[in-house]
């Protein structure tokens, strides 16, 4: 989108800029000179003007008129700056489009800066009219020295830009710098984006961290690990009215943390003081963005003009390089993976399958649950990934190896969904709708170590389920006419989630390899443990037509006895819902070690249960009510005895 009240950067300027020299000449750096004073610039180069101490601008003239403003001629505007030693944000950039002489003074008339030698010269001959000419002249012209009325920039033929560069996020504080910006209408206000994940987003004074109402300007989201980035975002400042704007990124609260700033605030009331403590108030209201970005701005990345991220967020193939803090935006099931993540991925999903003609309701049942589980799991350890990356809620808890490896197992999530869903698209069966989760670990943030373990708790449990789904899929689909084919990218994953369920074994402290084979639970108890604990609300279209009807209470296991040296679990209580209203007694705990292993054991009165000495490292546990349960994956076998569950607990390492 794009609007007549607010300027971009001429993509001329743009080409100039990439075909010609770049010049910088300081203005006022320690006397009322120009440096260079003179300089010799080919067609297309541009000049750079930086401002020091106290007060200056450049002025086009002519050689006879040194002091008075040439007839369509550039004027920077007057730029303050307290500093002799370093330059002020804001500079002024020229394009040569000849080779003829250009002439310039400092209009400043408090201390007649251009009668006392602060002129410039650009191509100036050697004889005639030469520099030192120009000084000559300069130093009898009349004073005052001109400047335009209205004392606002102007680009005339050399197309002049008035810039004030802002760091978005630099040393990873979550803070615009400057951001209380006071400019000229017309002025080109350029954010520059540093790692992490951030966006500038126009507000109003009343509504810090929201969008503004009428349509403001918007930059999305800039994802990048890298510094300089090469990406900023451009607006003109239309005129003297406050201008309000914040960064809407969530993962830490940019905007309510003070990431917010203003142009042309008042001195007094409405200051930018006053809207920074508005935004603090709004804490526990998300900030929210356009859908659509870039808006009434303009986005460049390393020289190119982005015109459209189709969304609120510049994709990675657009020129950034990295994850700004793990926040670049999971695709929706079936879209492309953004060739960032496959490289984050280690690689993408497979590149020949082996289709065959057609395939059962019971292998689209898999790959739709396969989808569901592996959507959960990527918004978990993406998630994680975030907090855990530089501007995270828990960015000091990890070494970034431990961070990247995070990120790693999130994009190899996707791949894995990706398989799934790139299966039901080819025979034209239904993706599953979106869902939201319920991530405990996203809430409260008061004891972040203890949400880590949450975190931690959440992606185990996740990958423990989604290994067994795997081997009860694989076990399955190869008995299927035409399922052979499917086995193959089945059981390949599993290694995968191994390897993922190792590395979070080692984040909780514990043993990697604490068991000979992985645990088989039937799908369905999968399913329904995924869907109690981690679905908050699902799409229409998010059903899976092969899992049951309903969803089996939560077992609850509470007063864990261990041994006298703490490193075996002895004896549990368990408590379910309904445990009185409904469930047939005497109820057993099946427990469901590594494949190959199944033990029963009585609960007895008050919910305790004994565990079996035989079980080591993670250990499912389903309510059961008949003592005789076969073992294996068939949940034909199990649901008429199942009463809850499942729940999983570690017994002990070897």
């Amino acid at each position: 989108m794009k609007s007549t009240s607010w300027s971009i950067l001429p993509i001329t300027l743009l080409a100039a800029i990439a075909e010609g020299a770049h010049h910088v000449v300081t203005v006022g750096k320690g006397a009322l000179k120009f440096n260079p004073e003179n300089v010799a610039a080919a067609v297309g180069d541009t000049i750079e003007y930086q401002f020091f101490a106290k007060k200056h601008s450049v002025t086009q003239s002519s050689f006879d008129k040194p002091c008075q403003l040439l007839d369509g001629g550039f004027f920077s505007g007057f730029t303050p700056n307290e500093s002799a030693d370093v330059a002020a944000p804001t500079t002024f950039t020229i394009t040569v489009k000849d080779t003829k002489p250009i002439w310039a003074y400092c209009s400043q008339t408090n201390g007649d800066h251009c009668q006392q030698g602060m002129v410039h010269s650009i191509n100036a001959p050697s004889s005639g009219n030469t520099l030192d000419a120009f000084k000559e002249l300069a130093k009898k012209a009349s004073k005052p020295s001109q400047s335009p009325p209205d004392l606002l920039p102007k680009a005339g033929a050399l197309e002049g830009v008035r810039k004030l560069n802002v760091e978005v996020g630099v040393n990873t504080e979550l803070k615009f710098s400057p951001n209380n910006i006071t400019e000229l209408p017309g002025t080109i206000v350029s954010f520059k984006f540093n790692p992490r994940n951030h966006s500038v987003v126009q507000s109003s004074f009343d509504k810090p961290c929201q969008p503004l109402e009428a349509g403001g300007f918007s930059s999305g989201f800039i994802p990048t690990a890298v510094s300089p980035s090469g990406a900023t975002f451009d607006i003109t400042v239309p005129d003297d009215k406050p201008i309000w704007f914040y960064c809407a990124q969530t993962t830490g609260n940019h905007c309510q943390s003070g990431m917010v700033g203003s142009i042309n605030a008042p001195s007094s009331g409405n200051t930018l003081e006053a809207f920074i403590a508005k935004a603090a108030a709004t804490l526990g209201t998300p900030s929210t963005i356009p859908p659509d970005a870039p808006l009434k701005g303009t986005v460049t990345v390393n020289g190119t003009v982005i015109q459209s991220f189709n969304g609120a967020v510049l994709p990675p193939s657009d020129g950034t390089t990295g994850t700004g803090g793990g926040e670049v935006a999971i695709p929706s099931p079936g879209a492309a993976i953004p060739p960032q993540m496959e490289n984050m991925a280690g690689g993408a999903q497979p590149a020949n399958y082996n289709w065959p003609p057609n395939i059962s309701d019971t292998t689209v049942g898999f790959l739709q649950l396969l989808q569901y589980i592996d959507d959960v799991l990527l918004h978990i350890l993406w998630t994680g990934h975030s907090y855990l990356s530089p501007g995270g809620k828990w960015e000091t808890i990890y070494p970034q190896s431990i961070v990247s490896t995070i990120g790693s197992m999130a994009a190899q999530s996707l791949v894995h969904r990706s398989t799934a869903t790139d299966c039901l698209k080819h025979y034209n069966k239904e993706l599953l709708g979106t869902c939201s989760y319920k991530l405990a670990f996203t809430t409260d943030d008061s004891d972040p170590k203890a949400k880590v373990d949450e975190f931690l708790s959440s992606a185990e449990k996740l990958l423990l389920l989604a290994i067994a789904v795997l081997t009860d899929a694989a076990a399955k689909v190869s008995t299927e006419v035409n399922g052979q084919w499917l086995v193959p990218a089945l059981v390949s994953e599993v290694g995968a989630k191994g390897r993922m369920t190792a590395v979070v074994n080692m984040m909780q402290n514990r043993l990697a390899a604490a068991a000979p084979r992985e645990v088989w639970i039937p799908a369905e108890l999968a399913w329904s443990y995924i869907t109690e604990n981690f679905v908050q609300d699902c799409a229409s279209g998010a059903k899976i037509e092969t899992m049951p009807d309903r969803i089996l209470p939560k077992v609850e296991i509470e007063d864990i006895k261990k041994t006298a040296d703490g490193k075996r679990v002895t004896e549990i209580k368990v408590e379910w819902e309904n445990k009185n209203g409904g469930a047939s007694s005497p109820n057993w705990v099946a427990w469901i070690g590594p494949w190959g292993g199944l033990e029963l054991t009585e609960i007895k009165a008050g919910g305790k249960v004994e565990v079996p000495k035989s079980l080591y490292g993670h250990v499912w546990i389903v309510v059961v009510n008949e003592k005789d349960v076969k073992l294996g994956g068939r949940y034909g076998e199990w649901k008429d005895v199942v009463v809850a569950g499942p729940e999983i607990l570690w017994v002990s390492q070897p």
